[in-house]
């Protein structure tokens, strides 16, 4: 459409008619998230307060529309990039997040574990440098004091604050390792997300919420048994990056239940609908 056109229509968003209004904002959102940017220029142009705030609604919706479309296609055709995919989610509360910006801060994790990594050396002591790395050096620590904080489930937050819960924690510890080419993968407990090294010749265990703490399958035996859970394989095995980005999800709901927020909920609820057929419950 030409700007004339699209100034046309946003005008007519002033009209009280709840019928033309209805008309007018499906056409809009039929044109899709490449009218964004026109919008906000109109937005910024309009005196009208009702106007700038149906400018407002027909932007989050088609973004929201937008963070659906990518993460469906990411589940389908790039599932196997774990960044893009915690990006995504993270666009939901920041949607001018810029990916370059995130992979290059990330990257600077990398670099710096790379340095001292030693591909000879056991993976106990591969882990020991990784944990030196990621929570001494660039300080990454649990947060425990805002456990339920939207900003947990927003990589970008955590990347900023140093500060996540396990699943964010693991996810920014998984991301470096992998690269290193260390075979580190997440494994969804209840209530709790922790990685795996797993090799043909040994597997062991890491909480990344504990500044990296080592542990073995009997720990996890104890864990489950208290929780009064049949041990499931699950429990045990590494997780696909879809189930890692479903959980974060399921925690961001979680996050906006507690803060009262049932719209933002809703929203959530069905961004994670695109990628899961499922509700399990679990979250950090």
């Amino acid at each position: 459409m030409e700007v004339t056109e699209i100034k046309a229509l946003v005008s007519l968003l002033e009209d009280e008619d709840p019928e033309i209004i209805s008309h007018i904002e499906q056409k809009i959102m039929s044109l899709g998230d490449v009218i964004i940017p026109f919008l906000e220029v109109e937005w910024e142009s309009q005196f009208n307060s009702n106007v700038q705030k149906r400018i407002e609604d027909l932007i989050h919706l088609l973004q929201l529309s937008s963070l659906k479309t990518k993460l469906k296609e990411w589940k389908e055709t790039e599932p196997e990039n774990l960044l893009k995919g915690v990006f995504l989610v993270a666009t939901y509360q920041y949607p001018d997040l810029d990916y370059k910006k995130i992979k290059k801060d990330v990257d600077k994790i990398y670099y710096e574990a790379w340095l001292s990594h030693r591909t000879y050396a056991s993976p106990f002591d591969q882990v020991r440098n990784l944990n030196h790395i990621i929570f001494n050096k660039f300080g990454f620590t649990s947060n425990t004091q805002n456990f339920h904080a939207p900003g947990n489930s927003m990589l970008n937050v955590v990347m900023e604050t140093r500060r996540g819960n396990p699943i964010a924690l693991c996810t920014i510890y998984m991301l470096v390792a992998q690269r290193l080419k260390m075979p580190i993968y997440g494994v969804n407990l209840p209530n709790l997300f922790v990685l795996t090294y797993k090799s043909d010749e040994t597997q062991f265990y890491i909480n990344a919420f504990n500044k990296g703490l080592v542990f073995s399958k009997s720990d996890i035996d104890n864990y489950i048994a208290q929780l009064r859970l049949k041990p499931d394989d699950k429990f045990y095995q590494p997780c696909s990056n879809p189930e890692i980005v479903q959980r974060i999800l399921r925690n961001l709901i979680v996050a906006f239940e507690r803060l009262g927020e049932p719209e933002k909920v809703e929203e959530v609820k069905s961004v994670l609908s695109v990628i899961s057929e499922s509700w399990d419950g679990m979250n950090e």
